[in-house]
């Protein structure tokens, strides 16, 4: 007999059947609002029959029903919300770099992090978030991952800029492969046999569409190889480092928010130093792309969407879990090769379209193996 039958069993039987026929015609509706104002109005009509003991039982039921519904909706609206974001954020640096033709990763990604840093100052500063103090003990720990964070950016942007979206997500599978051997050596953590597979497959794709790729970019994709190998070094890196961090805070712990904010800061005093050794500061004055409203209004999207990112993910993580997460991510890929392609204009042949499908299936077949590993 289930819980929410029970419950009803005590009310009938407490001589309130038509009361309860009242609430449980409303929760079939499946609507909170309208579950509260019947409640209500039930209740205080029948104030003069109803026990405190049926009372209480029409409480417990209401609570049930919106407990159950959100823990439906919960893992759902962060799994929306990090896709989008996820989604967003690759198509609109995109949109920035190459339909603008904006040759200055580093500027915009100064400014992606000016905003992140800006946005969560504030939001300490209204007691929504807490972050850890940043100490110099702490900072000393973090650079090397930060470095590697910044490299990891900057390679990230310059390679949308040459190669289409498409190829971005598929060339990524690289860095799972990468991150397999680097947890071997490292962690000295082994492999099972689907995981080799899977790298296998990823290995023929990223090869195959490289071969296939109508609007190849030697220097794109050589910019993706680079964030290939910064995106596993930082992975790695991360996790080794983590107890190390902890340990160089105040509280003994580091939270997913104080990292957001540890990596933003820290990266720009960075970029300020690349924007000058790259000349970028010159450049950014004199083109004519900055006047445009359009750009800055892209720009800062695509600044809010990395800082939501950030939030979403955890969120997310929160809602379901590492496995789910890293299977939704794979199956993300998806959506992102086709919005690419069709926003773009990109030019496919059959081959090359079906090397893309190919390493998607990689992709999601990687994360299954993971999970059955796990």
């Amino acid at each position: 007999m289930s819980p929410n039958r029970s419950v009803a069993a005590v009310a009938v039987k407490d001589g309130d059947a038509s009361v309860y026929k009242i609430i449980h015609g409303f929760l079939k509706q499946k609507n909170n609002s309208i579950i509260r104002v019947a409640a209500k109005v039930a209740k205080k009509a029948a104030s003069n029959k109803l026990s405190r003991k049926t009372s209480d039982v029409f409480d417990t039921l209401i609570q049930q029903q919106q407990s159950k519904w959100g823990n439906k909706t919960g893992p759902l609206l962060s799994g929306i919300s990090y896709c989008i974001a996820s989604c967003s954020m690759i198509l609109l640096n995109k949109v920035v770099l190459s339909s603008y033709n904006f040759n200055a990763g580093v500027s915009l990604m100064l400014y992606q992090n000016l905003i992140s840093v800006v946005i969560l100052l504030a939001l300490e500063l209204f007691s929504v978030i807490s972050t850890e103090q940043l100490t110099w003990k702490l900072i000393k720990v973090w650079i090397p991952v930060n470095l590697i964070f910044v490299g990891m950016l900057v390679t990230g942007m310059y390679s949308l800029k040459y190669i289409n979206v498409a190829m971005v997500t598929i060339l990524k599978n690289m860095t799972n492969i990468l991150t397999a051997l680097g947890e071997i050596y490292v962690f000295r953590k082994g492999q099972n046999k689907q995981v080799w597979a899977a790298l296998f497959m990823m290995i023929v794709s990223a090869v195959c569409g490289g071969m296939t790729d109508l609007s190849f970019h030697l220097i794109g994709y050589t910019w993706q190889i680079l964030n290939c190998f910064l995106t596993a070094a930082y992975s790695l890196t991360l996790r080794r480092l983590m107890d190390t961090a902890k340990q160089s805070t105040k509280s003994g712990s580091l939270n997913e928010v104080s990292m957001v904010l540890l990596n933003n800061a820290l990266s720009i005093p960075f970029a300020i130093i690349l924007i000058v050794v790259f000349n970028e500061w010159e450049y950014v004055y004199q083109t004519e792309v900055i006047r445009e409203p359009m750009f800055w209004f892209f720009a800062t999207a695509s600044g809010l969407l990395g800082l939501a990112i950030s939030f979403s993910s955890v969120w997310f993580l929160q809602e379901t879990g590492p496995t789910t997460y890293s299977l939704v991510g794979s199956l993300n890929k998806i959506p992102i090769s086709v919005a690419g392609v069709l926003l773009f204009q990109v030019p496919v042949s059959v081959e090359n379209l079906f090397s893309i499908v190919f390493g998607l299936f990689a992709g999601i077949f990687f994360a299954k193996a993971k999970m059955s590993k796990s």
